[in-house]
């Protein structure tokens, strides 16, 4: 948590989801659960549950002073436990966190932040997605170079490209909405013994309270669901880093294909000149912080026994900051795309900039049909290299050449150098990424 730093790798909305009083809030929350839940199997007085449930709700707690009293135990579990018991008080302070371990406390709560986070992040997404598919409407012609490698390959249109970076985003939306949010509650070892024959039940009430899944048993040291969780906002962080990659290459001063415009955005300290793709650098770097959270959510799944030392402490911080830079990350990518001015006569221009090599390609096609590809190949080859060292236009060269000119005229060799006739099915495949999201929506 940074004053410093956080405006820019931590914006957007999910933060708070993820918030010391996000955390915090969810751990009460399971407190309260919990307690009604066994009221609701006859294991404690409903006033008791009541009682619980009101100090839960209603209550005076200080993360800071919790947080202080938790290095003696090791989890904040344990002395929001203590503080919950005093302001309670009474017969039904006695039955405070009844038949729990404090790993139920905090594993449930992690999994409220995260449905919660996952709720906010999802309308971000949806959000950003919606301006994706504007734009990819709206430049499905806009005719662009394609490239490979970095460089220049064969013409695409910038509503491909856009359609590309939404396709990504409604998969990395459709994985985080697939996601399995279970409560937590095993007591010590996972086998509810102190509750007795109520602990199936009083488990299944617990998951109805909350609103969350049942598990099967207890999942204390099987973490595959908290790796899921990474794995899906990992995805999505790396869906953003690629869009918000692209879009910082095509703003370049070379390429100038696009621009971020708001005012007050996008300056230097010290060269006045300059037009920053600010939001669209700052989604890479929030993105960019995400592979290695991921990381050490998939490496903290080595869990002992029944209850792990060590690894499952170390998965609090990592999945909170997962969550703070993924949703950084798109809320940044969407302040891009709002911010976007597309130059498309820069676009076409930089088609031009091989002198028609980048459809070398389709004369050769073309012209493979009455020569064969080999004899085809090497002519165009020639007359390209010729082009390409500035001995002339590469249509007129092509037209002089002897077994080109043969067979294809000057007309219809500008005809098949012309970038606008030789996309292929990028307007098919635009078409068809906004109806699925229509039908989905």
């Amino acid at each position: 948590m940074s004053d410093l730093f956080d405006p820019i790798l931590a914006a957007g909305p999910v933060r708070d989801e993820v918030s010391d009083a996000a955390w915090l809030r969810g751990l009460l929350d399971a407190e309260a659960a919990l307690a009604e839940a066994e009221a609701d199997a006859g294991v404690i007085p409903r006033e008791h549950a009541d009682r619980i449930a009101a100090v839960a709700r209603d209550g005076k707690f200080d993360p800071a002073a919790i947080g202080a009293k938790s290095v003696g135990v090791g989890n904040p579990a344990a002395p929001l436990v203590r503080e919950l018991t005093a302001q309670v008080g009474g017969e039904a302070g006695r039955v405070v966190h009844l038949g729990a371990t404090s790993q139920d406390i905090v594993d449930t709560a992690a999994m409220l932040v995260s449905a919660r986070a996952v709720d906010v992040l999802l309308g971000e997404v949806e959000a950003c997605a919606d301006r994706l598919a504007d734009l990819a409407r709206e430049h499905a012609g806009t005719v662009q170079s394609g490239r490979t490698l970095l460089q220049q390959a064969l013409p695409v249109t910038f509503g491909f490209q856009l359609a590309g970076w939404l396709s990504g985003l409604d998969a990395a939306a459709d994985r985080l909405r697939a996601q399995r949010f279970a409560v937590q509650l095993g007591g010590a070892t996972g086998t509810l013994a102190s509750l007795g024959e109520q602990g199936p039940a009083v488990l299944a009430a617990f998951a109805r309270r909350l609103g969350l899944a049942e598990p099967a048993m207890p999942w204390h040291t099987e973490r595959t669901r908290i790796a899921e969780l990474a794995g899906a906002l990992g995805s999505l962080a790396g869906v953003v880093a690629g869009a918000s990659r692209s879009l910082v290459l095509l703003a370049q001063t070379e390429v100038g294909e696009i621009a971020e415009v708001a005012e007050g955005s996008g300056g230097s300290s010290t060269m006045p000149h300059k037009r920053n793709p600010v939001a669209a650098v700052a989604a890479g770097a929030a993105a960019q912080q995400a592979p290695g959270l991921v990381a050490t959510l998939l490496g903290a799944m080595a869990q002992e026994h029944q209850r792990a030392a060590g690894s499952w402490h170390a998965e609090w911080r990592p999945l909170t900051e997962l969550f703070r830079s993924t949703g950084s990350a798109v809320h940044w990518l969407r302040t891009s795309l709002d911010r976007l001015q597309v130059d498309a006569d820069r676009m076409r221009a930089n088609l031009d900039i091989t002198r028609g090599a980048l459809l070398s390609e389709r004369i050769t096609t073309a012209l493979a049909a009455e020569t064969g590809r080999l004899e085809a190949h090497d002519a165009v080859s020639a007359c390209t290299r010729r082009a390409l060292a500035g001995e002339g236009e590469l249509a007129d060269l092509l037209a002089e050449d002897a077994l080109v000119g043969k067979h294809l005229s000057r007309e219809r060799i500008g005809e098949l150098l012309d970038p606008a006739g030789y996309l292929g099915s990028a307007r098919v495949f635009v078409e068809r990424v906004l109806e699925k999201r229509k039908g989905t929506s």
